[in-house]
């Protein structure tokens, strides 16, 4: 079947309509092929990204590259036990400008490469940013500190940010990771990852500890968030646009999570 073809002003159009407005700072999950023909894909979609927000606003993407992390975390399913010391021993240490997203699509992929954008240096779970906010969002992008108060998904909350999903679900927004190292619930905890970095030149497989987070409940509290707040839609092709205050969808995250996460994860 055929596709419709969606031109950069479909999408201008798709994101004036949703609320999108210069001087904004976005968060943006994106899956460019739920949406059709995209004349000209990534490039046209970052495009109108950036000048739907105009000169003073800031976009955000997740670019991360969660293959740099232990095989015993299972991100390494394609290969057996007996290999997972050699890639403990021998996977590239992360590069900002160089190390690619895993399953971050198109789009994502090609903004961290965007002339002007600035990635953050976290070896798996990585940001970029283009626009007047985006050294202050990258910067200092603690190993522990992924996604709580302090980590670029905090500073979203500082800047009163907004969360723009295109084509994609609540199982990708990266902001309701910032309302589980803001709850308390039963078996929150700590875990132990591994990366490989770059320390004074010489690459290091680093350990750090980190909250422990899974988001299987993050399409719950998507429903829910959006029967109790006005999410703004728009269609763009065969995909749905939803824009959302980033403030609000954490606070309320962090009180679904309090109130239903009432038994320890197994």
């Amino acid at each position: 079947m055929e596709k419709k073809l969606i031109l950069k002003s479909d999408i201008l159009s798709a994101l004036k309509k949703v609320g999108v407005r210069p001087g904004q700072v976005i968060m943006v999950h994106t899956s460019l092929g739920s949406i059709g023909y995209v004349c000209g894909g990534a490039q046209t979609m970052i495009e109108a990204l950036i000048e739907a927000v105009g000169k003073d606003g800031t976009i955000m993407m997740p670019t991360q590259s969660w293959k740099n992390l232990d095989p015993e975390t299972g991100v390494h399913w394609d290969v057996g036990k007996e290999s997972w010391q050699a890639i403990r021993d021998n996977w590239p240490a992360y590069d900002r400008n160089i190390t690619p997203t895993n399953t971050m699509g198109a789009v994502a992929e090609m903004f961290r490469q965007w002339k002007g954008a600035i990635r953050s240096d976290h070896p798996a779970r990585s940001v970029a940013a283009y626009g007047k906010y985006a050294q202050y969002l990258t910067q200092e992008h603690d190993l522990s500190n992924i996604f709580g108060d302090g980590s670029p998904v905090g500073k979203l909350y500082e800047l009163d940010a907004y969360v723009l999903l295109i084509g994609v679900g609540y199982d990708k927004n990266t902001s309701l990771h910032l309302a589980d190292a803001r709850a308390e619930y039963p078996g929150k905890h700590l875990c132990t990852e591994h990366s490989a970095v770059s320390e004074n030149g010489k690459r290091v497989w680093k350990a750090y500890d980190t909250l422990y987070v899974d988001g299987e409940d993050f399409e719950q509290i998507g429903s829910a968030f959006e029967e109790a707040h006005d999410v703004k839609k728009a269609a763009l092709g065969d995909a749905s646009l939803r824009l959302m205050k980033q403030r609000e969808l954490v606070d309320f995250a962090v009180s679904w999570i309090e109130k239903n996460r009432t038994t320890a994860a197994q």
